[in-house]
């Protein structure tokens, strides 16, 4: 049995419990810190050229140090160590590229003195060789000459071939419908219009162009209006 429609004597009465002051999330302090551009966001730091290899090995070799238990004096000699390596590889480099210039220098010597014996081989090659292009141009040349020639000709028996067939053809019309004795076909009467005795000719001409008679709701534009100006006044 429900007792919602029975009055409340004793109400319910929360207990009191212990609690400290309450505060919303978003009224809690936010931002506290200043946010400073990191290598690789633009701003001074980017423009450092960094040395990653450098820095690897540095790491490395501290992460090992302390791996082993040495101290951070042996940790500094470390570091001390890789930076020197690194100056030892950037001179091991430039030393190279003299190396390689010096190379380059002997190789292109060596070069021009085998290019200049080539061209006077060439020399002869080349005058071979033109000779042999000369006489392949001629022979061309008499290939085409005789490819047109054959073109013409084939043309000209094409058009003496469409002559015969075209005079022969009408030859055959000629014979076949040229006797109207013969021809089924043939009307010998006299066409002749059925008007040609009648003495006086085109008398409805013009009763074509009148129009029927309109009434117009205006004296100005009514055909009487129009026949009386015509007649009297222009």
């Amino acid at each position: 049995m429900t007792t919602a429609h029975r009055p409340t004597f004793d109400p319910a009465v929360g207990k009191e419990a212990q609690r400290g002051p309450a505060y919303h999330q978003r009224l809690l302090p936010a931002h506290t810190q200043l946010k400073f551009r990191k290598p690789g966001q633009g701003g001074d730091a980017a423009a450092e050229v960094r040395d990653l290899r450098a820095e690897l090995l540095q790491a490395e070799a501290a992460h090992f140090a302390k791996k082993n238990g040495g101290s951070s004096a042996a940790i500094e000699d470390v570091q001390s160590s890789t930076s020197t390596a690194k100056r030892q590889l950037e001179n091991g480099s430039a030393e190279d590229d003299e190396d390689s210039e010096a190379k380059r220098r002997r190789i292109l010597e060596e070069t021009r003195d085998i290019d200049a014996d080539s061209d006077d081989a060439g020399e002869s090659d080349s005058s071979d060789d033109d000779s042999d292009d000369d006489e392949d141009e001629t022979a061309e040349l008499q290939r085409e000459l005789e490819k047109i020639k054959r073109e013409r000709a084939e043309k000209r028996e094409q058009e003496e071939r469409e002559r015969l067939a075209a005079e022969e053809a009408e030859r055959e019309h000629d014979i076949a419908l040229g006797n109207p004795l013969l021809n089924a076909k043939s009307d010998f009467n006299v066409k002749r219009r059925w008007d040609d005795d009648v003495i006086f000719k085109n008398q409805a001409r013009g009763t074509e162009d009148k129009g029927k008679k309109e009434f117009v709701n205006d004296l100005l534009r009514s055909d009487f209006h129009k026949k009386f100006m015509s007649k009297y006044v222009r």
